[in-house]
């Protein structure tokens, strides 16, 4: 396993809280890093480049104040920027990325070489998520930090392949950082995300779950309420394939057994077909994502909260590991 050098000794546990579309903001990320956990944001989640550069300032100036006698120092933190030539942002937002020394920098759409140079320019990291290993072939070459998997059961646009066999994949074609997302949402989850053969767990949906989160009341409390087999898997919302709570499809007056072809026209709008005076819904907005994870899900908390439990969790995991461990002749007990 390995980890850049940006990160080692940074984190008190392996985990990146992964940048969610409506949901992370400036508290989100400062109260996950002052917690000891790499925080992140997706810079779109600011209308405009000059409100992205104030969140920066903001975050900055959050993880610059003294921390409490025995807490954890912060972790760095991270933004999302979208490399695709339909966001008409990216050179505006990533001068802003320069400018600010942003310690990393995750990549979507896209494995870009100039965006990889631009972040390497002041020693900032870039992590690129993929859902198979020909997308992570092509980020490899692009000389990325990190690559993120996207399995089946993640949250958000996610792939269909096993977390097991889509490491195994990319392991064929990278042997740098890697970071595993789908259905992480316990300390125990981040321990088996190792065991597996990642560096770093990558989770979303269980930190929609927290106060901080800028989602309705009751999405948080939708997602405590789902099970596994309630998330829906499918194209027709947004075009490409992801996962949405059942629930919330249902309150946009669609029904998740019927959904129709999706229409690659607007990537954000739906609206039901049976129904000629029912309200425009919009993806992400009003028909909420979450993974596979909400099994493991029951409460939302101050995200101060969740990651001491994330902690104890994932020691206490550990030590149940060593203790099931058989002993081999000649070694200790």
């Amino acid at each position: 396993m390995t980890l850049p050098a940006q990160l080692q000794g940074r984190l008190r546990l392996p985990v990146v809280a992964s940048p969610m579309f409506l949901a992370s903001g400036p508290e989100l990320v400062i109260g996950t890093c002052r917690a000891g956990v790499l925080g992140t944001f997706p810079a779109l989640n600011q209308r405009t480049t000059a409100g992205f550069d104030e969140w920066l300032c903001e975050i900055e100036e959050g993880l610059a104040a003294p921390v409490a006698p025995g807490a954890p120092e912060p972790a760095p933190f991270g933004v999302n920027l979208i490399v695709h030539r339909t966001n008409a942002r990216i050179e505006a937002d990533l001068e802003r990325i320069v400018e600010h020394e942003v310690p990393l920098v995750i990549t979507s759409l896209g494995a870009v070489q100039e965006v990889v140079d631009a972040v390497h320019s002041y020693g900032g990291l870039v992590f690129h998520d993929v859902t198979g290993a020909v997308h992570a072939q092509k980020a490899a070459d692009a000389g990325v930090d990190g690559i993120i998997l996207v399995s089946a059961g993640a949250g958000g646009h996610a792939g269909g392949i096993n977390p097991f066999a889509l490491i195994a994949d990319v392991r064929r074609v990278w042997d740098g950082t890697l970071l595993l997302a789908g259905a992480l949402s316990s300390g125990q989850d981040v321990l088996a995300a190792q065991a597996a053969g990642a560096d770093l767990a990558y989770m979303g949906t269980r930190f929609l779950a927290t106060q901080e989160a800028t989602v309705a009341e009751e999405y948080k409390a939708m997602i405590t309420d789902h099970t596994a087999q309630q998330i829906v898997y499918t194209p027709s919302i947004s075009s490409i394939p992801a996962n949405f709570l059942r629930g919330s499809i249902e309150a946009a007056g669609l029904d998740p057994e019927h959904l129709a072809s999706p229409e690659r026209v607007d990537l954000h709008h739906v609206t039901n077909p049976h129904d000629e005076h029912a309200k425009e819904s919009k993806a992400w907005r009003d028909i909420w994502s979450a993974g596979q994870g909400v099994a493991g899900i029951e409460d939302v908390l101050p995200v101060a909260e969740l990651v001491d439990q994330l902690a104890r969790e994932y020691d206490e995991a550990t030590q149940r590991l060593l203790a099931a461990l058989p002993t081999r002749e000649g070694a200790p007990a």
